[in-house]
């Protein structure tokens, strides 16, 4: 039979609690004839509603309890009832204060809840005199409600509240540590059909083993009772085990694409002179992205330090083209402009760092990076002020746009893309320039997700000293991953969501 089989995998917790909700369903009241602890009970009412045995209600509800000062009050009395006493029918506050020996707080406090019955009359002569109204006497006589309210039995449900004592509590609540409320959590188990019929077989413990051990090996007790049965199908809560954040993932999938291809990983700091961020690629120093409103600028300090001798040809190349037969960009270039620290804008600055660095004979050379970047953009689904970029240069005096082509299909193939698109497109420092279009699958159209180009013989040659074919690429990296894991909002990829950061699928390997 079904209920057979089911009360074979009763684990020894289970066999505990399970004839106990025969006369009781509530939680508490399970613990307590169990002798159980309440995590052990609380397992077993899990596993017994996974094999359907039982079902688990849960509710929050308003639970009122005395705090320190109701404690205090329930043995004294309230501070305004005492305060009544004392006056008789009339008294000084220096007097009342004496007698009662309440604080300055509950004395105030007092005058004002008794004023407010209308239980006393206060007159200032050469002290200030309490008189006891009509009223006040039949307060004394009736009793004060939430005097009353405190000798009840505590904890208790703020639901089940009537009249008066609803009214006392309310009153209570606004005063300080008399009471407190909780939000407590009622869990209460019902039995099923199924675990009508399993207690019917009145289920004893010591005829199931549970776990095969040496003395019982030994023994040979094991010959005499049942080992329980495991149910590997039992739906169990999952386990979250620890696991790399899923960009963390993907960066190192990115650089494998790269290293397998022959590249070299560069690596630098987050932090540069608009020389090496712009001007060496020759960005020209009235570009709208050089404005604070698209740059995040260093405050302090806000200036470092030029390379004097490559200082001088880039300078020369914006105003005049320098030896490259281009005319610049016809204007004073400045050298306290250049020496302005920012945190980086892009990570090419990485790759006219490596041009500067390296000698005719190290050539060819094929460098990548993955670095984070900043804009002072507006934060909102398609953009973020800190995000990875993807960037890599080939120097190779037999390099053309078909290997730049290349390269790109190639790496966008590993990403999960093989339909790549190179459109036409501008920026300061290559030429010719293209943006790099993907088709989604899903979607079923073109995502754009970054752009490349040959550097320009401005850039090149001042920093490498000649003329070479130097291919280069930048490419959003968000942009790319948030295809393979189907985020929309470019916001999710950094959200820190426990349940998203648990769920989400493995980075392709």
């Amino acid at each position: 039979m079904e209920t057979d089989r089911i009360a074979s995998t009763l684990h020894p917790l289970e066999r505990k609690v399970l004839p106990i909700l025969k006369s009781t369903s509530s939680f508490e009241s399970i613990v307590e004839k169990t002798g159980l602890q309440k995590v052990e009970v609380m397992r077993a009412l899990q596993w017994l509603q996974n094999k359907k045995i039982i079902r688990v209600n849960q509710k929050l509800q308003e639970e009122v309890s005395m705090d320190e000062n109701g404690l205090k009050y329930k043995e004294k009395g309230l501070p305004e009832k005492n305060f009544l006493e004392s006056v008789k029918d009339r008294a000084t506050l220096d007097k009342i204060e004496k007698t009662t020996n309440l604080s300055k707080q509950e004395l105030s406090i007092s005058l004002g809840i008794l004023k407010s019955k209308a239980a006393i009359e206060i007159k200032k002569e050469k002290e200030i005199i309490v008189s006891i109204t009509d009223n006040g006497k039949k307060l004394l006589k009736k009793g004060f409600p939430e005097e009353e309210f405190l000798k009840k039995k505590f904890p208790m449900n703020t639901s089940e509240l009537k009249d008066l004592d609803k009214f006392a509590f309310e009153n209570l609540k606004k005063r300080n540590r008399i009471v407190k409320v909780d939000i407590i959590k009622i869990i209460n188990a019902e039995l099923t059909d199924i675990g009508k019929k399993i207690i019917q077989h009145k289920i004893k413990e010591h005829e199931i083993i549970d776990r095969i051990t040496p003395s019982v090996l030994k023994s040979g007790s094991w010959k005499k009772k049942e080992v329980r049965k495991y149910d590997v199908k039992i739906n169990v809560p999952d386990i979250s085990g620890g696991r790399r954040h899923f960009v963390n993932q993907a960066i190192e999938y990115i650089k494998k694409i790269w290293l397998d291809m022959g590249f070299k990983e560069m690596t630098g700091s987050l932090v540069q002179t608009s020389f090496w961020d712009l001007d060496a690629l020759f960005v020209p120093q009235d570009h709208p992205s050089r404005d604070m409103q698209d740059t995040f600028y260093v405050k302090d300090p806000a200036y470092g330090k030029l390379p004097k001798e490559l200082m001088k040809r880039v300078k020369a190349a914006h105003e005049n083209g320098w030896t490259t037969g281009s005319k610049g960009w016809q204007y004073k270039w400045s050298a306290e402009e250049a020496k302005k620290l920012l945190m980086i804008t892009h990570d090419t600055y990485l790759s006219a760092k490596t041009l500067a660095s390296i000698k005719k004979e190290d050539l060819p050379i094929k460098s990548f990076q993955i670095m984070k970047v900043f804009r002072n953009e507006t934060l909102s689904w398609k953009s973020l002020f800190e995000f990875c970029q993807i960037g890599g240069i080939v120097v190779d005096p037999n390099a053309n746009f078909k290997h730049l082509k290349g390269y790109l299909k190639g790496f966008f193939a590993k990403m999960g893309f093989p339909d790549v698109r190179i459109r036409p497109a501008h920026f300061p420092y290559t030429e010719p320039s293209c943006e790099c279009d993907v088709w989604h699958p899903k979607k079923k159209q073109w995502v754009e997700v970054g752009g490349a180009g040959i550097f320009r013989p401005e850039v090149v040659k001042p920093l490498l000293g000649e003329e070479v074919p130097v291919l280069a690429w930048g490419l959003g990296m968000e942009r790319t991953i948030m295809e393979y894991y189907n985020i929309t909002d470019v916001r999710d990829v950094y959200k820190n969501d426990l349940k998203q950061l648990r769920e989400i699928k493995m980075w392709m390997k």
